[in-house]
């Protein structure tokens, strides 16, 4: 929609649909559910690769980079991505399982699932933000190049994968080398 994410207002949405906006309330509660399934629908564009593919880790690498590519791809909307820390509904319910499902598969404990997943969402949401910015205004002046974002991006996800899957690491919940606290 013209205007970015503000301009997604039921008055708006109405109009482009040529209907009354209190039509859409028959759809959705609020604006916000109604931003909600915007953030779900774009994520749609995210193919989930099957855990029967054989290679956990390679299919958590090609579902992470596609994920980078659609958010990408919509730097409009990654702001609003990080502010409600994801999505909601049922294609980012899907990413999730698939994800939990893999990583499970590479041999994630149960118990850390939840949190390496979270690890990885904000690491494909913060390089895409990166992105962004140079997506947005391409002939500005930008730290990082979109080829360059791309790579540090998919450099990262590497090493947080290989970290990850790693089984001789035992941090017991804690961060050895700086004394952290408990992450669960």
């Amino acid at each position: 929609m013209e205007g970015g994410v503000d301009a997604v207002t039921m008055r708006a949405v109405g109009r482009r649909l040529g209907v009354a906006p209190n039509a859409l309330y028959s759809h959705v509660a609020d604006r916000a559910e109604l931003i909600d399934a915007l953030l779900d629908d774009v994520l749609a564009a995210v193919p989930a690769p099957s855990v029967a593919a054989g290679d956990p880790v390679r299919s958590l690498h090609e579902l992470l980079s596609a994920t980078y590519e659609v958010l990408a791809a919509h730097p409009g909307l990654v702001p609003v991505y990080l502010s409600r820390q994801g999505a909601r509904g049922p294609n980012a319910a899907l990413l999730g399982r698939v994800m939990d499902d893999l990583l499970k598969e590479a041999g994630v404990e149960a118990v850390d699932v939840a949190v390496a997943r979270r690890v990885l969402i904000v690491h494909a949401m913060g390089s895409a933000a990166f992105a962004a910015g140079a997506l947005a205004e391409p002939g500005a002046d930008h730290p990082l190049s979109v080829a360059e974002s791309q790579e540090v991006f998919v450099r990262g996800l590497n090493w947080l994968l290989a970290g990850i899957v790693r089984d001789d690491i035992d941090t017991g919940g804690t961060s050895p080398d700086w004394g952290g606290t408990s992450v669960s």
